[in-house]
């Protein structure tokens, strides 16, 4: 499902830019994804559109989140930490953490892996129609390894 959002925000500027299911279904298992792949895919952006639809912008701009034992087991530890690395750098504000937390328990299996968080998060910023900036973006593609310490 993660290769499925990364074609779509590497191919598709903006939701609206998307085709409907119908024909975006179509066009996604001519690119050789499985058909259950793209299902879930497009049922998990269903859920975000939904989010994004709703969202809350009345949340303060400084709010603690406790996180419950089932969000725990399903974001991990390193995840919840890079959450919070975000929201510090004051890239994420409460209601964008708090859709990244809803996509990711709607995985349904845990700990989620930090590279599928970080594709949440950018499906997030997507469904905004927000693009994070060159640091955030960088912190969310290169992998740490392959950074180079200056």
């Amino acid at each position: 499902m993660f290769d499925v959002l990364v074609y779509l925000y590497e191919n598709y500027w903006r939701p609206d830019a998307c085709p409907g299911h119908r024909q975006l279904s179509r066009k996604l298992s001519a690119v050789g994804f499985e058909n259950d792949e793209i299902q879930d895919a497009l049922k998990w952006l269903d859920g975000l559109a939904d989010n994004a639809g709703a969202r809350a912008d009345a949340q303060g701009l400084h709010s603690l989140r406790v996180y419950t034992e089932a969000e725990r087991e399903l974001l991990g530890n390193e995840s919840i930490g890079f959450i919070g690395f975000l929201e510090s750098a004051g890239v994420l504000p409460p209601a964008m953490r708090e859709m990244v937390i809803d996509r990711a328990t709607a995985i349904g299996s845990g700990p989620i892996a930090l590279e599928d968080l970080k594709v949440i998060v950018l499906m997030v910023f997507w469904s905004l129609g927000e693009e994070p900036d060159a640091l955030i973006l960088d912190e969310l593609f290169v992998d740490a390894e392959d950074r180079l310490i200056h």
